[in-house]
């Protein structure tokens, strides 16, 4: 079993600036690609940003102020967020597709999710 948790989440000023974090845990053997999405009240969950490999990719809405980096022997991903603004408001979670230990194929996992506000 794998588990995705995240951290650094919280209240923060429009313009200013936080760092998420999320650390992959459990029989990990390789993680190919991961990834944040964001959850705003009544909306649907949607992608921020991927790493796979090296490369990254970003939504439209984050480009220039959003990124995304890892540490493959931590198992950690981060998400540097700058100049936020209220819209950026939501439940963020880390997703990753993970080779297990000892199994077949590859495995979608999420993390718990942490908020992040953006208010004066």
């Amino acid at each position: 079993q794998v588990h995705l948790v995240e951290s650094g989440g919280g209240l923060v000023q429009p313009g200013g600036s936080l760092r998420s974090s999320c650390v992959a845990s459990g029989s990990i053997f390789s993680i190919d690609t991961l990834a944040w999405y964001r959850q705003a009240p009544g909306k649907q969950r949607e992608l921020v940003a991927v790493i796979s490999g090296m490369s990254t990719t970003y939504a439209d809405s984050v480009k220039g102020r959003f990124t995304i980096s890892r540490d493959n022997a931590k198992n950690t991903v981060y998400l540097q967020m700058n100049n936020l603004k209220p819209e950026d408001t939501a439940v963020f979670y880390c997703y990753a597709i993970v080779q297990v230990q000892g199994g077949v194929g590859r495995s979608h996992y999420w993390g718990q999710g942490t908020q992040v506000t953006v208010s004066s």
